[in-house]
């Protein structure tokens, strides 16, 4: 039997471990996101490497709507390089430069309502920590989804001895076990297939379902993207620009706009 399938199966398993223990975490989660975006706020959102996979899954996709701020930052995220200018091994150093967090929000306005929404597969990278660190200094309350096996596993690498789990008011476990690559292949010494994409999609996926569903209790049903397979091609081409519209105007305030 080949392995592709073991490691579907270990897949469907992180899936079903987040259903049966996070979802208390994400209902939380979800009370505050919507609670910010009911009031005009926004929920900032924050990863370094392939955590940046997560904050565009949020917004914007099909099925998903405004209200989310992604701060991606290129010189940590963009990995199409690998080697070069604008290589792996720079984005890899600078994800444990401390200072950088604080000289990134210097870019934005952040105020009350919002909170912070960050993604690390470890929580222990010192900018994605000192990036939670500096939200608290502003009284905004952050979220994180972390592997908790793995951050439990790794020692604390920011200067304070702080992960980002001991700087978040609700932590979300991404189900994914330490080490993150689920299959070992016999005669092979290193595991492949990860599972850290699966576990946090599946989070902020049936976080955005949350958060949409209090927003329409709350008598402020979001601007979804919705698919022209729903609606036809003419309204959701309008549904798309409405989408669009509302971003805009939710978004111009953090660039000092207003």
């Amino acid at each position: 039997m080949s392995l592709a399938l073991d490691y579907l199966a270990a897949a469907g398993h992180i899936v079903e471990k987040i259903a049966r223990t996070q979802m208390d975490e994400i209902e939380r989660a979800a009370d505050l996101c919507a609670n910010s975006i009911a009031q005009d706020g926004l929920v900032h959102m924050f990863g370094t490497g392939h955590s940046r996979i997560f904050l565009e899954e949020m917004y914007p996709r099909h099925g998903s709507f405004p209200g989310f701020h992604p701060m991606v930052e290129l010189s940590l995220t963009f990995h199409n390089q690998v080697v070069g200018s604008n290589g792996q091994r720079q984005a890899m150093y600078l994800e444990h430069l401390e200072g950088f967090a604080a000289v990134i929000l210097r870019n934005f306005v952040i105020q009350e309502p919002d909170c912070f929404l960050l993604f690390s597969n470890s929580g222990v990278n010192e900018v994605v920590v000192e990036m939670g660190m500096e939200a608290k200094k502003m009284g905004r309350p952050v979220i994180a989804v972390v592997s908790a096996d793995h951050s439990a596993k790794s020692g604390a690498r920011h200067s304070s001895g702080k992960k980002l789990v001991d700087v978040a008011d609700i932590v979300i476990d991404n189900c994914t076990p330490a080490g993150d690559a689920l299959i070992r292949i016999p005669g092979f010494d290193d595991p492949v297939g990860p599972g850290s994409t699966i576990g946090a999609a599946a989070v902020t996926n049936a976080l955005k379902v949350a958060i949409a569903e209090r927003l329409v209790k709350l008598g402020k049903p979001p601007h979804v993207l919705t698919s022209s397979y729903f609606v036809g091609s003419e309204e959701s081409q309008r549904r798309f620009d409405a989408s669009y519209d509302d971003y805009r105007r939710r978004i111009k305030r953090v660039y000092g706009c207003d």
